[in-house]
């Protein structure tokens, strides 16, 4: 139990800062239905109150899963540091020695202000009002 909890709150702190705090907390929220799953397969009955829930939690994971946000935004000029790779669209900075195409690596850097549109979730670089 210490050890689980701990790992799924380690892993929800990091989901929060790559698919934000609302969409994280929502994928967290579905544990519950993996203790119902397994509580079902060791024998526990099967009752209408669990496949109501069921149905809604499956309808809410649906929702945010299909998702689809995509809009002109623009991110103002941030110097910051996190793991990234230079293939994703936002991180057009120089190196001293170029790191290759898609390597994960994280060091201080300059983003530029910059408008552009691209499909999106809430995460360290989208973090913007809506009109």
């Amino acid at each position: 139990g210490l050890a689980a909890y701990g790992v799924s709150l380690a892993l929800f702190i990091v989901a929060m800062r790559h698919v934000g705090t609302a969409r994280a907390g929502a994928y967290y929220s579905v544990a519950p239905f993996f203790g119902a799953l397994l509580a079902v397969t060791m024998g526990e009955p099967v009752t209408w109150p669990l496949l109501v829930a069921a149905v809604l939690m499956g309808a809410g994971v649906w929702l945010h899963v299909t998702e689809r946000h995509e809009h002109s935004h623009t991110h103002q000029p941030i110097t910051h540091e996190h793991w990234h790779t230079h293939d994703e669209g936002h991180h057009d900075h120089e190196h001293d020695q170029p790191a290759p195409a898609g390597t994960r690596h994280s060091h201080p850097h300059t983003h530029q202000a910059v408008t552009h549109t691209h499909p999106h979730f809430p995460d360290a670089h989208h973090h913007h009002t809506h009109s």
